[in-house]
């Protein structure tokens, strides 16, 4: 053997080491079936792992943890929801030392665009059960999308806040947080609200971390347009509205428009009758009116959590991986697995959706909701929706 032959042979032995590494590997039918979810249990958005886990908790009681044949182990990781970098670590030895099958949670936009690359060289399917920036299935042949995006769901507010000449809506200002979702918001609702005939007066944006919204209220009070658009990340609507109130906005005849992210039913309870009347766009509330929401909400309280959106795309994005499994017929190959969830259709709790076969994102529902009090309990009440409403794009 040549010098050149041997050192060839330890290239090629070492190319084949690296791709072994990184594969998760093809399981035998009675190996578990490993599903790697990465969630910020801990830190500011520590409300959106919970939820997940939670919903994941729901799935799995109802339906059981062997599919095809298939025992699915969930294993949990905990990213802290800021950094990026952290998630991709969680990612890749999640795939090149538990040898998972699937990748799923992200919560926030960051950690999905960061963890895209490790599913696309894995050839590992991703749910993204949470993160919304409109071209995160873009960034990787794998991804699929449970939840929602900004456009989705902004879209159909400005629409209806422009047609309807009651309200008198001429003039808005938007104010989003600095990040992928609200920079998509931002710029959907303005698009749809100014094709209308409306005017936006200006478009503010708040900093993702630690952000005091009082100012940049203060400059929407002194500007007197005659609504705000807001959008902010779950978790984060408590401090809007009770600024919003303080500042005395609604007093000055100011109306609150928003996404649901900002009356999250998860966190309703302490926002309480500063959102009375307040009308957002979402593709779930808590207070949907149907039998399998009903149901679903009463197990997630049972495990001491009110069902909220982010739940849903955890519960949903289960459901995906599951029934995936099953027209495979318990086949864990990455390609056949994403084959099989392409166009998959349900009646999910948030109403009938669908996995768009071309693009990987969700078609669902979008709905127009109040604020009311029922029972005693703060609710999203759906008034109107927009049917089967694909990701407009921005």
């Amino acid at each position: 053997m040549t010098s050149n032959d041997y050192r060839r042979g330890l290239v090629l032995a070492a190319m084949a080491a690296l791709t072994t590494f990184m594969m998760p590997g093809s399981a035998t039918a009675d190996e578990p079936f490993k599903i790697g979810l990465i969630l910020p249990m801990s830190g500011p958005f520590a409300s959106t792992g919970k939820e997940i886990a939670t919903a994941v908790r729901v799935y799995q009681k109802k339906y059981g943890d062997n599919v095809a044949g298939r025992k699915v182990e969930i294993i949990l990781k905990d990213d802290g929801g800021i950094q990026p970098d952290l998630t991709k670590r969680l990612a890749q030895e999640l795939v090149t030392k538990d040898h998972v099958q699937v990748l799923a949670g992200f919560g926030l936009t960051p950690l999905a665009m960061a963890t895209a690359p490790i599913a696309t060289q894995a050839k590992v399917p991703m749910v993204v059960m949470a993160a919304a920036t409109s071209i995160i299935p873009t960034k990787s042949p794998y991804i699929v999308r449970t939840g929602f995006t900004l456009p989705q769901v902004t879209a159909p507010l400005a629409d209806w806040a422009i047609k309807h000449k009651e309200l008198k809506l001429k003039s808005v200002i938007t104010l989003v947080s600095d990040y992928g979702p609200g920079i998509d918001a931002e710029k959907t609702f303005v698009a749809h609200f100014t094709a209308g005939g409306g005017k936006v007066v200006d478009s503010l944006r708040a900093p993702l971390q630690n952000p005091d919204f009082a100012p940049f209220l203060q400059r929407i009070k002194d500007a007197k347009p005659d609504a705000v658009f807001i959008f902010v990340p779950s978790g984060v609507g408590t401090a809007v509205m009770k600024q919003f109130a303080e500042r005395g906005l609604d007093k000055a005849g100011i109306r609150l428009i928003a996404t649901g992210d900002l009356t999250d039913d998860n966190e309703m309870e302490n926002i309480g009758a500063a959102a009375q009347g307040v009308i957002t766009s979402f593709h779930y509330s808590a207070a949907h009116d149907s039998p399998e929401n009903k149901a679903y909400v009463a197990e997630m309280a049972k495990l001491g959590v009110r069902a909220n959106f982010h739940s849903v795309g955890g519960y949903d994005g289960m459901h995906v991986v599951y029934e995936a499994l099953k027209k495979t017929g318990g086949d864990s190959d990455g390609d056949k697995l994403l084959a099989a969830m392409k166009g998959l259709s349900w009646m999910s709790v948030r109403g009938p959706v669908t996995i768009d076969p071309d693009t990987r994102d969700i078609i669902q529902n979008v709905y127009l909701r109040r604020v009311e009090n029922v029972n005693g309990v703060w609710s999203n009440v759906e008034f109107d929706k927009v049917e089967k409403f694909k990701d407009p794009g921005v």
